[in-house]
């Protein structure tokens, strides 16, 4: 059945196979029991794709919850002083791994040292199950309800700028001054329209410029150079701040926040080191990073 949900869920035997450490002929050979078992056909094969039969398509959310069950009555039964152990593959940007994600495993780490991390920083959406991955750190203001998800905390943006380019083309005051600013972007969030808030009242501000970057460290850095104006995270910003390499701007004006949200494929029967990794990963992003305002 582990099979059989892995084969679907996957799209292919070989993805099950690559998932579960399974070589591709024992893969064949559990769904072939499987279906034996049943005494029907559960999948169409073809050298395309794989696709539900009528009775794979019955059988697949039993086959779910016989599963889930079963974790249920092993996890029943195991002890809850066992410490965290084994493999977590985690997904993040490469600003958040390089900003907080890597130290806060580095602390994580030191309370449970049988649990190895694997990081895979990537500025792109991963697929959980194709790539395997046990837990994905996203940024963004809403989560597709489609995945599983647990809101961390807030990450706060801020608007900034190199102290050399506000000497060269003056100091914004209000959001609608940016229109006569160079406007560094992410490819990603905030190409075109940047979105604050005064009082509690939303405002959206056409920006452009001649630079942009699906990376926020690429962003970060061009604004340090002097580049242009930049709405950067946070917890990225808050070092060059303190360090008057960057100076933040419009302070009466927030940027619209966006949330660190935790993605993970399945709520059912989740792993305790799992489990715990995301207790630690609340407790550590809720303690924020907040801007300096501008003097």
């Amino acid at each position: 059945m582990q099979v059989f949900v892995a084969v679907v869920d996957g799209g292919s035997q070989s993805a099950a196979a690559d998932r579960l450490g399974l070589s591709r002929p024992v893969v064949s050979r559990h769904l072939a029991d499987l279906e034996g078992w049943v005494g029907a056909r559960l999948l169409h094969r073809t050298t395309r794709k794989l696709s539900l039969t009528a009775a794979g398509a019955e059988a697949l959310p039993r086959c779910r919850q016989v599963l889930a069950l079963g974790g249920e009555i092993r996890a029943a039964g195991a002890s809850r002083e066992d410490a965290p152990r084994g493999l977590l593959r985690i997904t993040a940007s490469n600003s958040l791994g390089y900003a907080r994600l890597s130290r806060a495993v580095a602390l994580y780490q030191r309370q449970h040292p049988a649990v190895s991390v694997e990081l895979l920083l990537v500025d792109r959406k991963v697929d959980l199950v194709q790539e395997r991955i046990d837990l994905a750190l996203r940024i963004s203001r809403e989560i597709d309800p489609n995945l599983i998800a647990r809101k961390l905390a807030v990450c706060e943006s801020v608007v900034c700028a190199a102290p050399a380019y506000l000497r060269e083309h003056g100091t914004p005051v209000q959001p609608q001054d940016l229109a006569g600013h160079n406007c560094l972007t992410h490819a990603y969030y905030g190409s075109s329209v940047w979105e604050f808030l005064r009082e509690g009242e939303p405002l959206q501000v056409a920006v452009r410029g001649n630079f942009s970057a699906n990376d926020a460290l690429s962003v970060c850095a061009s604004a340090v150079a002097g580049a242009g104006v930049a709405m950067l995270p946070a917890y990225l910003a808050q070092a060059r701040l303190d360090d008057g390499a960057l100076v933040a701007l419009l302070p009466a004006h927030r940027p619209v926040d966006t949330y660190f949200h935790a993605v993970y494929a399945s709520r059912r029967h989740m792993p305790a080191t799992l489990r715990s990794m995301l207790d630690f990963l609340a407790i550590h992003f809720a303690q924020g990073m907040v801007a300096t305002p501008a003097a």
